[in-house]
């Protein structure tokens, strides 16, 4: 028995999920059959009565797939896919290169049966997801997304919010016509359009409006109860924060628990009015985990409580501008009534976190905390932040395995995904690189899920330039929760040092995979150039243009204007560089993919260099800026000579300093 170019798929139902499934297999047996070869063996599908999500596989005379709904004839065709074809579950955003062939066999009495997954309901958030925003695939706008649920479906999960406010709302047909359960981003319950985009000109106060509330309410479950959703019910304000920041009359914690519960109960009886089976969950997240901690939330018995980790992997709740209370974010051993959490492969706080480059915590660390919350019967909903997927692919597959088996080993795991996407061959030394970055992993406090992403190595430098050029005289008080110094001095001189240490940090881990690459065949070497070793470079020459940043405003706040230019113009050279880093690995289909990085924004960190040089400049060579370019360009015995005060026209600030690093030897530092 073979699959070949010519194996039918039979006996498809006529339902948009399956359909959409089976093209994909019949799309990945034409590009990996050789035209020309014999007759294949034909896929026949077959409605039994089985158990939601379930399947069985068995060759005969054909391959026979039976299953009781939609789902289990989706997880059966990608269980075809990739038990037979070979096919893995990121093949896509792994770039997984399998050499096409006459046909594949199927061994003699193969046969396949799902089991059930130990979470019910499991899949991605896709949040911040500037990069598939804005990413095209042959011309298409939907291509991406849809090689989004795909993977997602391929790793067994079923549950999805399908993007952030607009795209959520842009992607939540494509998203159910792949059969996934649609839920919800916990600042839009039930779905709902956001009061002000529906109501721009009117004050976002439940207390003024309540029927305008109720009625987009209203209009969500209509939208959405013929389609599977697990209904989100909530009460927060019009951006992703507390309700009382746009009404202030809700000042104390006993008024904002008994808004948002009797809210709550509010929704969870419309959605049983007019889907009585929904499901529904809840957030304890932020402000909610704390009023709920407190006792000031009450909950109906069955809607999901999903708790929440802090952005870093730490079941605890987040911290908040310098807020950072770190609750447990956990049930109590034996909890009534059903759990599930939010978890992030992915995250945007503009401090310290990850979205562009893997979470900096180990596998091991993530097991423990999701292991544990399993333990605790946190199984009902598990919801993964997988912004943009690509740069989180390994800890995605990670996380899917533990929502599908319930427990891992992450040795084994690792070995197995390496194996899997940079060839077996390669597998060691792939495995000693993903080693490398999480020894390597810049620890910014002193708990053990306190590492910091390209966000640190960002938003700090931005911050403390920011405040430099605000007020010198005063420490900038968005750093209080890493560094709460009397002084901006003490600040800089405190991030620079952790700079200088991750700086050296990530330059080790692209020693290891530099060396890696040198021993490994293609297509392993290039995965590894486009997944580790970028990430590790745009981490080093980020942290790189921070130390310059820093050494310009220690200079700066001496009143060495010349000196604290040129350090500043290092900087920006070092967040180009890193900006550089990720564009260069987007070749093939990844053309343009991360162009819109408009969150870590390593080329704004440029920016803000480009606009501190004008002030260093207009200090020390305003308000007729010709002595600088005069004592780079003139030759030294006419530096003095002031018959003429320039006789070239005046530089920019990037020329200028291409000066500087020209003739260093005139500023007595060494070449960058």
């Amino acid at each position: 028995m073979m699959i070949t170019r010519s194996t039918r798929i039979l006996g498809i139902p006529e339902l948009p999920p399956v359909k959409r499934a089976a093209a994909a297999l019949q799309r990945d047996i034409k590009a990996l059959c050789l035209p020309g070869g014999s007759t294949g063996t034909d896929i026949r599908l077959q409605q039994t009565e089985l158990p939601p999500e379930a399947y069985l596989l068995s060759a005969g005379d054909d391959i026979l797939l039976q299953a009781g709904d939609a789902l289990g004839f989706v997880y059966g065709l990608y269980r075809i896919s990739h038990d037979l074809l070979g096919v893995n579950p990121f093949w896509f955003w792994n770039d997984q290169s399998l050499r096409p062939l006459a046909g594949y066999a199927v061994p003699s009495g193969w046969t396949a049966a799902s089991k059930p997954c130990a979470v019910r309901y499991r899949g991605w958030f896709i949040n911040d997801e500037v990069l598939l925003h804005t990413w095209s695939l042959d011309g298409s706008k939907d291509k991406p997304w849809e090689m989004v649920f795909e993977a997602l479906l391929r790793l067994g999960g079923n549950l999805v919010i399908p993007g952030t406010d607009r795209n959520a709302h842009i992607y939540d047909t494509l998203a159910a016509e792949y059969g996934l359960y649609i839920t919800h981003h916990h600042a839009e319950p039930l779905g709902a359009r956001m009061f002000l985009r529906a109501y721009p000109d009117l004050t976002p106060s439940y207390a003024e409006h309540p029927g305008l509330f109720e009625g987009l309410w209203q209009e969500a479950v209509d939208k959405q109860k013929s389609r599977p959703t697990v209904y989100n019910l909530g009460f927060r304000g019009q951006g992703d924060r507390p309700f009382w920041a746009d009404d202030p009359q809700y000042a104390t914690p006993e008024s904002r628990g008994a808004l948002m519960s009797r809210l709550i109960r509010q929704q969870y009886d419309l959605v049983k009015a007019n889907v009585p089976e929904a499901p529904c969950c809840t957030n304890l997240y932020g402000e909610s985990m704390e009023l709920y901690q407190q006792g000031y939330l009450d909950l109906p018995k069955d809607v999901i409580k999903i708790w929440a980790d802090n952005g870093y992997g730490k079941m605890v709740t987040r911290r908040q501008g310098n807020h950072n209370p770190r609750i447990r974010a956990l049930p109590r051993a034996g909890a009534a009534g059903a759990h599930g959490l939010y978890y992030h492969a992915s995250f945007y706080d503009l401090q310290a976190a990850s979205q562009m480059t893997m979470l900096s915590n180990p596998p091991e660390f993530i097991c423990r905390e999701l292991t544990e919350a399993l333990s605790l019967g946190v199984k009902d909903y598990w919801i993964i932040n997988c912004s943009n997927v690509k740069p989180h692919v390994y800890t995605l597959d990670l996380i899917a395995e533990l929502w599908r088996e319930g427990n891992v080993d992450p040795a084994a795991h690792l070995q197995a995904y390496c194996t899997r996407y940079y060839g077996s061959d390669n597998a060691d030394l792939a495995a000693d690189c993903f080693r490398a970055w999480y020894k390597n992993a810049l620890p910014y406090g002193e708990r053990e899920d306190e590492h910091a992403g390209e966000q640190f190595a960002n938003h700090c430098a931005r911050m403390l330039v920011s405040q430099w050029m605000k007020s010198p005289s005063s420490p900038a008080p968005g750093m209080k929760w890493a560094v709460d110094a009397p002084t901006l001095r003490e600040q800089i001189e405190w991030y620079r040092g952790k700079c200088l240490q991750g700086a050296a940090n990530y330059a080790a881990v692209l020693r290891t995979c530099h060396r890696a690459m040198l021993d490994m065949s293609d297509p392993g070497a290039t995965l590894l150039q486009d997944t580790i070793a970028m990430q590790a470079e745009l981490m080093m020459k980020t942290f790189q243009g921070s130390i310059h940043a820093m050494d310009s405003l220690l200079l700066a706040l001496e009143g060495d204007w010349l000196h604290a230019f040129f350090h500043a113009g290092q900087a920006k050279a070092s967040y180009l560089a890193a900006d550089r880093a990720m564009r260069d690995r987007e070749h093939g289909r990844w053309r343009l993919y991360y162009a819109n990085d408009c969150q870590a924004d390593v080329k704004q960190s440029a920016w803000l260099m480009s606009m501190y040089m004008g002030v260093l400049r207009n200090n020390g060579d305003g308000p007729h800026f010709f002595q600088w370019q005069r004592k780079f360009i003139d030759p030294p015995q006419d530096a003095q000579i002031m018959l003429i005060l320039n006789m070239e026209n005046h530089l920019d600030n990037d020329e200028l300093f291409a000066l500087m690093q020209a003739r260093p030897e005139l500023l007595a530092v060494s070449p960058s």
